[in-house]
């Protein structure tokens, strides 16, 4: 391999800004680049390539909420309820991607009487069983109560709906599912809609259908 000459009388241009200094006193960067010593430049901190390891995310005996989360009220749109023809029981609801299923327990509440059904039958307490129409909106049969007009839009402003569970709260609910004589002797009673249980007279028990 051949040697290179001293070059100590040499001169070069520098790759930056074109002046001219002594080859000796010039100066190699990081890129390659000869320059100047007045031009010389370190490399920054922020071009260097550090390694990141990647944290770490499992945990060791872990304790995971498994709870499920609590249902809540849903704000209906503004009059969401429709009763059908005149005399019929049954209700439509208007809840924008309810995602609900039939055989559903709903309760409402802050409702607002209209068209015969009052604020006491929209409200019930263990709540009415649903019927799925679409996406939007559902059905219920009101107990205790027919529409008068037919085909009316009611129910308020602030009307809310809930998941409900289908079961009496109350002494009272519960006794009027029951037709009972003055002494208090039970004469015969329904289905409950919920827990499907129907009274036997004869043998004085109640039945789970």
């Amino acid at each position: 391999m051949g040697k290179f000459a001293v070059g100590k009388d040499a001169y070069g241009i520098s790759d930056r800004s074109g002046f001219r200094y002594r080859l000796r006193d010039m100066r190699q960067e990081w890129n390659g680049l000869l320059v100047g010593k007045d031009e010389w430049e370190a490399k920054h901190p922020q071009l260097e390539v550090l390694r990141h390891l990647p944290d770490p995310e499992a945990l060791r005996n872990p304790r995971p909420d498994s709870r499920a989360e609590p249902t809540v009220e849903r704000l209906l749109p503004l009059n969401p309820f429709r009763s059908g023809d005149a005399g019929s029981s049954v209700i439509t609801v208007f809840e924008p991607s309810h995602g609900r299923s039939t055989l559903d327990f709903v309760v409402f509440r802050k409702t607002q009487a209209f068209d015969g059904f009052t604020k006491t039958i929209l409200e019930r307490a263990e709540g009415y069983t649903i019927t799925v129409i679409d996406v939007n909106s559902y059905t219920f049969t009101a107990i205790g109560g027919a529409a008068s007009i037919g085909g009316v839009i009611g129910g308020g402003g602030v009307a809310t709906a809930d998941t409900g569970s289908g079961v009496a709260s109350t002494t009272a609910e519960l006794v009027s599912q029951f037709t009972m004589t003055a002494n208090g002797i039970i004469l015969s009673a329904s289905t409950f809609d919920s827990i499907s249980v129907t009274f036997d007279s004869a043998s004085k028990t109640f039945d789970e259908a």
